[in-house]
C-alpha cells in the first residue's frame, strides 16, 4: 500500500508538472493571470438573474444580508462587490438607503423588491421573482421597440438600393422589348 501511494503521488506530480513549467514562462504567466483578471472584472450578469439567485438563497431561509453577501461572492466583479457591500452594511446596522448608497442604478428595482422583506419581514422570494419577470418583460419590450425602429430606419436605404435594381433589371428590359416590338411590327 505504501508503494501504491508513492506511485499515485508521483503520477499526480507528473500530471501537474506541465502547468508549473508553463507558468514559469512569460506567456504562461499571462495565461495564468487571465482567469483572475476576468474574475475581478466580473461577468456581465443581468439584474433578473441576480434577483433569481437572491430568491433561491432567500427561499432556503437565509437572511437578506447573508443572501446579498453570498450572491455577491458567487458573482464576483464589481456587481458582486456592490451586493456584498450592501449586505455587510445591513449586517452592521446601516439604514436601507445607506446600505445601497453607491450601488449602480440598475439595482434600484432589486433594492425595491427586497425592501419589504428587510423592513417589514415580508417574504421576499415572490417579490423578487415578480420583479425579475417584470424586468425581463421590460427588456423584451425595449428589444421589440428597438427592432421596430431598426425596420423603419432600413426602409429608405433598402428602397434606394432596390428601386434602381428593379428599374434596371425589370422595367428597362421590358420597355426595350415593347419598343422593339412596336418598331418592328408593321
Amino acid at each position: 500500500m505504501h508503494s501504491n501511494s508513492l506511485v499515485t503521488i508521483a503520477a499526480a506530480l507528473f500530471a501537474v508538472a506541465p502547468w508549473f513549467a508553463r507558468a514559469s514562462t512569460p506567456v504562461g504567466r499571462r495565461l495564468a493571470a487571465k482567469p483572475r483578471e476576468a474574475r475581478e472584472s466580473g461577468p456581465a450578469i443581468s439584474t433578473p438573474v441576480i434577483m433569481e439567485l437572491l430568491a433561491a438563497a432567500l427561499s432556503v431561509g437565509v437572511s437578506v444580508p447573508r443572501a446579498l453577501a453570498a450572491t455577491g461572492n458567487a458573482i464576483g466583479g464589481s456587481t458582486g462587490l456592490n451586493l456584498t457591500r450592501a449586505g455587510r452594511r445591513l449586517e452592521f446596522g446601516a439604514t436601507w438607503r445607506d446600505a445601497w448608497a453607491g450601488a449602480p442604478p440598475n439595482f434600484g428595482i432589486l433594492a425595491d423588491a427586497l425592501r419589504p422583506a428587510w423592513e417589514e419581514g415580508a417574504a421576499a422570494t415572490e417579490a423578487l421573482r415578480a420583479a425579475s419577470e417584470a424586468a425581463r418583460r421590460a427588456r423584451q419590450d425595449a428589444a421589440r421597440i428597438t427592432a421596430g425602429r431598426l425596420g423603419v430606419k432600413l426602409v429608405l436605404p433598402l428602397g434606394l438600393c432596390l428601386l434602381p435594381a428593379f428599374v434596371l433589371i425589370g422595367l428597362i428590359p421590358m420597355m426595350l422589348s415593347l419598343g422593339l416590338n412596336l418598331i418592328t411590327t408593321p
